[in-house]
C-alpha cells in the first residue's frame, strides 16, 4: 500500500468511527475513506505521545494534541489496507444457523478448521475456536459433514455465547487494553494448565498447523 496514497487520502481528516470487522480493525474517516488493519499473529497497536519510539512500526496515525497510534509487528506481517473491498462472508456474531449447517454439511474438513476459515465466518481464531468447541461439547476432530443438526444448533449458540462473553470479560478486566491479549478467563485453551476448572484433563494435539486444546467430554462424530 503506497505511503503517499494513504497520506494524501487521510491527512487532515477526522477519525469518525472505529469498528471491528472480522479480524480487522477498521478506522472510518469523515471523508468516507476507511483504513483497515489486520494484526496477524504478532501485530500490536501502540499509543505514543508526540514522538513514536516503538520499533517495527508499519503505520502511524497522529491526532490533534500530538497523540498517536502506531501499528507495529516485528515479523512485518500486520497488514494495513486503504478502502478494503466489501466482504460478503458473515461475521461470527452475525450469521444464522442454516448458513452454518450448510457450510458444515458440504465438507469433510475437521470442524475446527472450518470455524477458523475466514471465508466461512470472519473473526474466529485458534484460541476462541477451542473455547467454542469445548462449550458445545464437540470434538475439534469431527468431520464437519458428520455433525448432526442438533449439535450444529448447539455449536451456533456456543459461537455467539463465547464471543460475547469473552468481550465482556476483556472489557471488565482490561477496559483500556489496545495491545496484547487477555485470556485468563478461558477454560480449555490454557497451555500452562493441565485441567479445566471442572477438573477435566486438557489434551493438546495439532489440527492442521495449530495447537488444539480439548477434553474427553467433547463428542467425536465420525
Amino acid at each position: 500500500m503506497p505511503e503517499n496514497r494513504v497520506r494524501e487520502t487521510l491527512e487532515g481528516h477526522t477519525l469518525a468511527n472505529v469498528r471491528r470487522v472480522g479480524k480487522e480493525l477498521q478506522f472510518e474517516f469523515d471523508n468516507n475513506h476507511v483504513l483497515a488493519t489486520h494484526l496477524m499473529l504478532h501485530g500490536q497497536l501502540q499509543l505514543f505521545d508526540k514522538t513514536n519510539s516503538h520499533k517495527f512500526t508499519i503505520l502511524e496515525l497522529l491526532f490533534e494534541g500530538d497523540k498517536g497510534l502506531a501499528l507495529t509487528d516485528f515479523q512485518k506481517a500486520a497488514t494495513p489496507t486503504l478502502d478494503p473491498e466489501k466482504n460478503e462472508t458473515p461475521d461470527a456474531l452475525d450469521f444464522d444457523e442454516q448458513y452454518l449447517e450448510d457450510k458444515l454439511s458440504s465438507t469433510k474438513t475437521p470442524v475446527k478448521t472450518v470455524l477458523m476459515d475466514q471465508k466461512v465466518l470472519r473473526g474466529i481464531g485458534n484460541a476462541y475456536a477451542d473455547e467454542i468447541l469445548y462449550d458445545a461439547k464437540l470434538s475439534p476432530f469431527s468431520p464437519s459433514n458428520k455433525i448432526p443438526a442438533g449439535k450444529v444448533k448447539q455449536l451456533a449458540k456456543s459461537i455467539k455465547k463465547i464471543l460475547e462473553d469473552s468481550e465482556k470479560q476483556i472489557l471488565k478486566n482490561n477496559p483500556d487494553i489496545i495491545s496484547g491479549e487477555f485470556r485468563d478467563f478461558m477454560l480449555v485453551h490454557q497451555p500452562k494448565k493441565k485441567q479445566t476448572p471442572a477438573g477435566e484433563i486438557i489434551h493438546q494435539k495439532p489440527v492442521g498447523s495449530r495447537k488444539t486444546y480439548y477434553t474427553d467430554t467433547q463428542e467425536l462424530f465420525a
